[in-house]
């Protein structure tokens, strides 16, 4: 009973932050009374306070949210009760930071039992993305047709209301640094938006945000991304596992945790911010870059028995990056990644552990296994996030 009581507790935390995110969202403000945030007594008397009808119209939000990470987590569940591997059920982890988070870390299962086979790890590990991405695609088809009319952004800023629809060349000029927060597109985002969503109703890039349908199906989408990155206990790492085998899972993990950590540093260091010695300012970018290699040699340092190997690699990411930076000055990757890199490369591990059944998968799997790794594709966003 003990163990029914934290779960379901978790979940009820968990509902509860994510509708005062979805509402500080929603209304661009923030539940946190504004006089503990400033002392300023005309922004205080600015700011509308939050109440009871904003936290409500939050479960828009968190409802299907959650009701994705939940199916999401059941499809694990049930999967793994079905090839009787004892599980427990979801964990959900709460967090609420006050309008800068979505309400949650997320949710996941403990595996009690070894997995002693490949086609085990599979079904397991497929079950939970297909069954969250298949929800997330109905939040979006509902999202995108049911889009309120442009004037609703108005009830969220009225002070865009004096600059009618064309609000968006007038607004974002003066705003600070990160004042607004875009969606990158994936595939399917740019599909619904492209040949779903009525253009006369679609809202404007940096205003999607205040969107709950939006903003749960992108995040769904978004998560299911990471899950599906075909490396070591992802989800998608025990799919890749499963289709290729052991051998060759373990170097092609490693490649692609590489690829990914390549990409997302590139362009954040360029040759040409080394030309300017004044003030110091060589020495702190030369210090900042010494920390980055660092940083990746950290990252890189459980590929190999031999660490000298991790620093040799770390070395040479950099070194190409700095190359293909200044030969194509356009080319960014995305720093965000970085943290998930982190996490990838020291706590959860690139490498997949091994199985003492090698089994190949019969057709039905390699074809649903193929597919989840489209899924991955789709739903990828090289830029997640994009702050004005």
């Amino acid at each position: 009973m003990r163990k029914y009581l934290i779960h379901g507790g978790l979940f009820l935390v968990t509902l509860i932050t994510t509708t005062l995110a979805g509402a500080e969202w929603m209304f661009g403000r923030s539940f946190i009374p504004t006089s503990w945030l400033t002392d300023d007594p005309a922004l205080i008397k600015k700011v509308i306070p939050m109440g009871w009808s904003e936290f409500w119209a939050g479960l828009h939000y968190s409802v299907p949210f959650l009701a994705i990470l939940t199916v999401h987590e059941f499809g694990h569940y049930f999967t793994a009760k079905a090839n009787r591997v004892r599980v427990t059920l979801p964990y959900y982890i709460p967090l609420w930071f006050g309008s800068t988070g979505i309400g949650t870390l997320g949710a996941f299962i403990r595996i009690q039992d070894y997995i002693n086979s490949r086609r085990k790890y599979f079904d397991i590990g497929i079950a939970g993305p297909l069954a969250g991405f298949v929800l997330a695609l109905i939040v979006l088809w509902y999202g995108f047709t049911n889009l309120p009319d442009p004037s609703y952004i108005f009830t969220i800023h009225p002070e865009y209301k004096k600059y009618g629809m064309y609000f968006g060349q007038y607004v974002y000029k003066n705003l600070p640094e990160g004042g607004a927060i875009g969606f990158g597109d994936n595939l399917l985002f740019w599909f619904f938006k492209t040949y779903v969503a009525d253009p006369a109703r679609l809202p404007h890039p940096y205003e999607m945000i205040h969107y709950p349908y939006l903003l749960a199906g992108y995040l769904a989408l978004f998560f299911t991304s990471l899950n599906l990155i075909p490396i070591g206990q992802l989800d998608g790492g025990h799919v890749l596992y499963a289709l290729i085998g052991r051998d060759r899972f373990r170097w092609v993990a490693p490649v692609l945790f590489v690829g990914f950590a390549f990409y997302a540093g590139l362009g954040w260091f360029r040759v040409e911010e080394f030309d300017v010695v004044q003030d110091g300012a060589f020495y702190d970018k030369l210090l900042n870059l010494g920390l980055y290699v660092f940083f990746l040699f950290i990252c890189f340092s459980r590929l190999s028995e031999n660490r000298t190997n991790a620093w040799i690699l770390a070395l040479s990411v950099v070194v190409t990056q700095l190359a293909l930076s200044w030969a194509v000055p356009t080319l960014e990757g995305y720093p965000g990644f970085f943290a998930f890199i982190l996490i990838l490369g020291r706590f959860l591990g690139v490498y997949h552990p091994e199985t003492e059944l090698q089994e190949p998968l019969d057709t039905k799997r390699k074809v649903l296994g193929w597919l989840a790794l489209i899924v991955f594709v789709i739903s990828f966003s090289p830029k997640p996030f994009i702050f004005l």
